[in-house]
């Protein structure tokens, strides 16, 4: 069944309409979304491990009995070493590098996985449900796409009253309010912040110039279709993500399929 939404100008006008492709009537595998998400999510991790010596580099004997100490090795000075409840001891079940940290998926299900995700951009409840903010009275029928004139937006000021335009620039605002500091020693190792994640951009290249305008806004990720992947659509392995697509990218998968 064939479904038409409506393309909208840079002013926020409602320019003409284009159907979709036939992908967006797939019915979504949220199974398949979050198996996809997790394999992609472990493929970034990096293998640790720890020297077989680590902590056992020290010369240390027990001073035995007769002392009323416990038989732990000790240096000269008495302070305990080697063992594991020492302090510089060894740990006794330390990271290993052959530990199996990445999950793995088929190709096959790897693509019905970002299948899915694309077809439930365009479902109103999933949309609302993940937590968007945009203007639900203009926007009834989603996702939303924009004249092809959108990739030659060159500044970040143009890119804004855009989002406002379109009644879309509220999910920005909700992103800048939710930035919250992480718990844990994640603030020490380059984390710092927590943030949610707001609109997706696509666009028909990833070099068009737009992507520089839409790419320095809180939230928003501006890519090429090409460049799609599974945790820009369905962050989390959430589906849903509010999304606005050129009219050219649009149409440059409407020969995608399973």
């Amino acid at each position: 069944m064939s479904r038409k939404v409506p393309v909208y100008s840079l002013d926020g006008e409602v320019a003409g309409e284009v159907e979709l492709p036939t992908l967006f009537n797939l019915t979504p595998r949220i199974d398949i979304v979050r198996r996809a998400f997790l394999a992609y999510f472990t493929s970034q991790k990096q293998p640790q491990g720890r020297d077989p010596l680590a902590g056992k580099k020290v010369s240390v004997e027990s001073f035995g009995t007769g002392r009323e100490m416990a038989r732990i090795p000790r240096h000269s000075s008495g302070r305990g070493g080697f063992a594991p409840m020492t302090r510089g001891g060894y740990k006794p079940h330390p990271p290993r590098v052959d530990k199996k940290i990445k999950e793995r998926i088929n190709s096959k299900e790897k693509r019905l996985a970002l299948l899915s995700a694309i077809a439930s951009t365009a479902d109103y409840e999933s949309v609302v449900k993940r937590g968007h903010s945009f203007d639900k009275a203009a926007l009834k029928k989603l996702p939303i796409v924009l004249v092809d004139d959108v990739e030659k937006l060159a500044h970040t000021r143009e890119a804004v009253f855009l989002l406002q335009k379109l009644g879309v620039y509220m999910d920005v605002e909700r992103v800048k309010g939710g930035v919250k500091i992480r718990a844990g020693k994640g603030k020490l190792r380059g984390r710092r912040l927590k943030r949610k994640v707001g609109p997706l951009i696509i666009f028909s290249s990833g070099r068009a110039p737009a992507i520089k305008a839409f790419r320095n806004i809180a939230g928003v990720d501006a890519v090429g279709v090409d460049g799609l992947n599974i945790g820009l659509v369905a962050p989390g392995g959430v589906p849903g993500r509010l999304t606005i697509w050129s009219k050219k990218a649009l149409m440059s998968i409407s020969g995608w399929s399973r």
